[in-house]
Order: structure tokens, then sequence, then C-alpha cells
């Protein structure tokens, strides 16, 4: 499924990289050749886990949260690489299944959405420039079915609502991208066994894998799609 060409000189940043399908995603692109980025809150976190991966894979402090952390991001990828080529939105909390939409609690709310979208979607229009600088950027938002109109149903009101926003996101984005080369996508990793998504999911290498096939699209790959494991979701 996934392009295995040689990505050697590129650069990838994966936001929320320090564990789980971050990680994973992050070891499976420096696999590939790319310079690999992860974004994290806890910088030592990040240092650490990134040691762990060997190859070229880095930390940058990047809290999505943060409304001036992607541009100090930005700044600094800059300055250092002077390109991107591929930026993974995989920062994301709060996964409610059992809260209900009519008994709201906002805090959990408003903080899902703060990271799961307004996060992304800073991240994503700070780097655009980068991205299309490049010729063939990549941005992959990591969403959920659970983010799926078609499919959705009672609880997980903040998770779920959050998604469906990143995912209506993607659409406008790869609208307003398309022409400079950069190919933006949702994609769904299943239900993967991480902290989020607990234990009887499948092994994260596979919901990692269709986050890298999206990442490495060919230039006349999809744009403004919704995919798990390389194949087309309900919206």
């Amino acid at each position: 499924m996934t392009n295995t060409k040689n990505h050697s000189g590129k650069v990838a940043l994966v936001t929320g990289g320090n564990r789980g399908i971050g990680l994973e995603t992050a070891r499976q692109l420096a696999g590939l050749g790319f310079n690999v980025l992860i974004g994290v809150r806890d910088l030592a976190k990040g240092e650490a886990a990134a040691s762990k991966l060997g190859g070229k894979v880095e930390a940058i402090a990047l809290d999505v949260a943060a409304p001036d952390a992607a541009a100090r991001a930005v700044a600094e990828v800059e300055r250092r690489f002077g390109r991107l080529d591929v930026l993974v939105n995989n920062a994301a909390i709060h996964y409610d299944p059992s809260a209900r939409a009519l008994k709201p609690d906002w805090s959990v709310i408003r903080e899902a959405f703060e990271t799961n979208v307004f996060g992304a979607w800073r991240v994503a229009a700070a780097f655009a420039p980068l991205l299309g600088a490049s010729g063939h950027g990549r941005l992959v938002n990591v969403s959920s079915e659970g983010g799926s109109l078609a499919s959705m149903g009672a609880g997980a009101p903040a998770y779920s609502t959050s998604k469906a926003t990143l995912n209506a996101l993607t659409r406008i984005l790869s609208a307003e991208l398309r022409g400079s080369g950069v190919l933006v996508n949702s994609v769904c990793p299943g239900w993967v066994a991480t902290d989020m998504g607990g234990a009887g999911g499948r092994p994260v290498a596979q919901g990692a894998a269709g986050i890298v096939w999206a990442a490495t699209l060919p230039d006349d790959g999809p744009t403004g799609g919704f995919f798990r494991d390389g194949k087309r979701l309900r919206w």
C-alpha cells in the first residue's frame, strides 16, 4: 500500500509524535528515508522517544493548542531545513465514548476542539507555505470513522464532532491548496491498540500504514478524501 520509493532528503513533521500512532508513523516515515520531526508538548519526552527510533528522527517543541507554537515551529523548520514535504496532523485528545451530548461537559468539548480542530488548523495554515514550496507537499489529517456523519451515533460527542469538523477542514484545505501540488486527505487509522484506543485494537503498525500511504501519495494521487487502509470511507 505504501509508496516504498526512497524519500531521502525529504522532511516530515508528525504532531503528537511521541507515542502511539504518531510515533509509529514517524518510525515508518524514517524507514522510507524521511528526516522526521515529531512535534511534542514536552521536549524531554519527545527527545527520549526520538532516540528510541534512531535514524533521522528528532523532536521539536509544538503544543498545537498553544496559539503561537505553530509559528515558532515553522520558523525553526525553515531555518534548519528550508522545506517541509509532509505534515501529519496527528495530535488529538478526549475520546469520550461514555459521554452523551445531552449532558455536555463543556470543558472537555472545548479542550477537544482546541486540539483536534483548532490545533490542526493552526498547524496546517502555518506550514502551508512550506508545503506549497516543496511542489509535492502532503497534508494528512488523522481523523476517525467516529467523525463520519454517515455512521455517527450516540456517544463520544466531543471526539466525534471534533473529528467531523476536522474532516470538513480537510475538504476546504484541499480545495484552497489545489494547484499548489499539495494533496490533503483525512485518514482513519481504525481501532488501534494505543493509550487512547485501549486494548483489543489492531497493531499500531497497521493503523500507521494508512497514514504513511497518504503521506507518500504520487503527484496524481487523490486529494480531499477520507480513507482507511487506502480505501475510501463515507463522510
